[in-house]
């Protein structure tokens, strides 16, 4: 993806794109698959005009939910599976992650996603106003140092734009392990015109009836940490 179009605004990306080298079975996912789920074009040098992507056409007018840093998928193709009535895109510029979510698409036989291996600001730009009616940001990278919080996901940064995108009373699920994080999500969301919706401590103590424990939470669990399950809901 070109990075260097001249109206691109300037987004520093901390993360990483690539980790370990890719199993042969996952370059062929890549190869043979990866274009065939793009949402449209999201690229600066592909849309440099920023046209919205056209949802209906992609998704046949079901409503469509956003889940921003996948993984490695387990939680995108088991909401898919579960929600065929439903289009899901899926935002994660790891591109091992990326690999791993299409071997696990390939094996389930859903046909309702659509993936963007690359930064959820881009996505946002060509996402329609008050199109995405569920959001999920499960385990964001928790930049633990006071320095780098900055960098979290739960800043103006993401969070105006993801609340630009989604319908009013739409629904925005947030998992962590990271107290911080629990208490950054909780100062900053709300500023971006969403309601936290816990009325009891079990609101963010136990999962969601829908849930299913990704590897990473499942390393969270062995290692003493605790997580949060966090609901909040788009005002208007």
């Amino acid at each position: 993806m070109s990075t260097d179009h001249p109206d691109r605004p300037r987004r520093n990306f901390y993360g990483r794109f690539k980790g370990k080298t890719l199993k042969q079975s996952q370059k062929t996912y890549l190869d043979e698959d990866l274009a065939a789920l793009a949402p449209g074009a999201v690229a600066w040098d592909e849309n440099p005009t920023r046209e919205n992507l056209d949802l209906d056409g992609l998704f046949g007018g079901k409503p469509v939910w956003l889940e921003i840093g996948f993984g490695g998928g387990e939680h995108l193709v088991h909401q898919a599976a579960s929600n065929p009535d439903v289009g899901i895109i899926g935002a994660e510029p790891y591109i091992n992650g990326v690999a791993m979510l299409l071997g696990k698409i390939r094996k389930a036989g859903v046909d309702n996603l659509a993936v963007h291996p690359g930064d959820a600001r881009d996505l946002f730009d060509v996402l329609p106003d008050q199109s995405i009616s569920k959001a999920f940001l499960l385990y964001p990278d928790p930049w633990p140092k006071t320095r780098h919080h900055r960098r979290r996901f739960v800043t103006p940064e993401h969070l105006e734009p993801l609340a630009r995108v989604m319908k009013p009373g739409a629904i925005l699920r947030v998992a962590t392990d990271i107290p911080d994080y629990v208490r950054q999500t909780l100062e900053e969301v709300p500023k971006a015109g969403f309601d936290w919706l816990a009325e009891r401590p079990d609101d963010w103590r136990v999962s969601w009836e829908d849930w299913i424990s990704t590897r990473y939470e499942q390393k969270a669990l062995r290692e003493g940490r605790v997580p949060h399950y966090l609901t909040f809901r788009r005002q208007g």
